[in-house]
């Protein structure tokens, strides 16, 4: 979630053990990174320092605020499976870029709904020991310092609880034309302070189609119609305003994630309830804001006495709801051109 460097100064990445590192690392709004330093991809990892240095044994990954997991790739070592210097600014910039979807921030989006964006004006590592082929690794992150225009975080990444690589990256906020720096919006430094003090930066609410019809809507539009091919007149129907309907909204007020419960029917003995339009902004997708929504779905229909939850499910996120507690039942079949099956929970 990095850009080029501002004011052509260079980023500066030192290393413990004498070798210097690129600070490459990628852009999810497609600006290119050439902040320059020597590349080491000749220079194997060997001569990393040692991996009892007392500074990566006084911290675990319990001190960040964001944890996130990576296995290493064959691409990603040398002859001898040691990991590529460069290759952990870019484990790096992964975590951050998973930090803004746990801020609920699509980052694009956000950048634009802010009038600026977020360049690299430095960063550094520090190797106290080396990661190895097929490794699973967690990278650690944290927003230490909110300036007046820069954002300083600090990482670490971790194999179990050996931290290997320290890291700094300090990014600045900026007209992204002129590239020249300008103060954080207060929006997003209290977005960021609440987050890092434990805050979730998101709001639910739940209520009518009367209340909830205009957010819930934009988004199934977007998902559903936009994204999937749905009939727009087959979106919106007759057994909206007789549901319950949720929406969860991050710091920007957008919706990020909605469900709705349709009203409850008696199957046989045992009162069931069913959740439908269920749908997560794809650049939030794979983070548990879909649940979120489920589970208060789920506790409005223990309120008010189900005892069973159905759903029809696309197919290919048929994964996401046997996380939640969800089986299978019966054969796929299609509905709106898109493969389903049916799902159910006793609560």
């Amino acid at each position: 979630m990095t850009k080029n460097k501002i004011d052509n100064q260079n980023s500066n990445a030192s290393n413990t053990s004498n070798t210097s590192n690129t600070s490459n690392t990628s852009n999810t709004s497609n600006t290119s990174n050439t902040s320059n330093t020597s590349n080491t991809s000749n220079t194997s990892n060997t001569s990393n320092t040692s991996d009892t240095s007392n500074a990566s044994n006084s911290i675990n990954p319990s001190h960040y605020r964001l944890r996130h997991r990576i296995r290493v790739r064959w691409s990603e070592v040398d002859l001898q499976k040691v990991v590529f210097n460069p290759h952990y600014l870019t484990y790096f910039d992964i975590a951050v870029s998973q930090y803004w979807r746990e801020l609920a921030l699509p980052y694009e989006l956000t950048m634009r709904e802010l009038d600026g964006d977020i360049f690299v004006k430095k960063a550094s590592l520090e190797y106290n020991g080396s990661a190895y082929f097929d490794e699973t690794l967690t990278v650690c992150l944290r927003c230490a310092r909110i300036g007046n225009s820069s954002l300083t975080f600090e990482g670490s990444i971790f194999r179990d609880s050996q931290a290997l690589i320290q890291g700094e990256i300090i990014y600045v906020f900026a007209d992204p034309v002129k590239k020249i720096s300008k103060p954080l919006p207060s929006l997003l430094k209290d977005v960021l302070s609440r987050f890092e003090a434990g805050e979730s930066p998101t709001t639910l609410k739940i209520g009518s189609w009367q209340e909830l019809r205009g957010q819930a809507l934009a988004l199934r539009n977007e998902v559903f119609v936009l994204e999937q091919g749905v009939p727009f007149e087959m979106e919106e129907d007759e057994l909206d305003p007789l549901c319950i309907h949720a929406v969860l909204f991050n710091a920007l007020n957008l919706p990020i994630a909605t469900a709705r419960l349709i009203s409850q029917s008696t199957t046989g003995n045992q009162l069931s309830g069913k959740v439908g339009r269920m749908a997560v902004k794809g650049e939030l997708r794979g983070t548990h804001w879909g649940s979120k929504v489920l589970f208060a779905i789920e506790d409005v229909a223990r309120t008010r006495g189900d005892k069973r939850l159905i759903l029809s499910a696309q197919i290919q996120a048929q994964g996401f709801y046997e996380k939640q507690g969800y089986r299978a039942v019966g054969e796929p079949f299609e509905e709106a051109g898109i493969p389903h099956v049916e799902m159910q929970k006793y609560l």
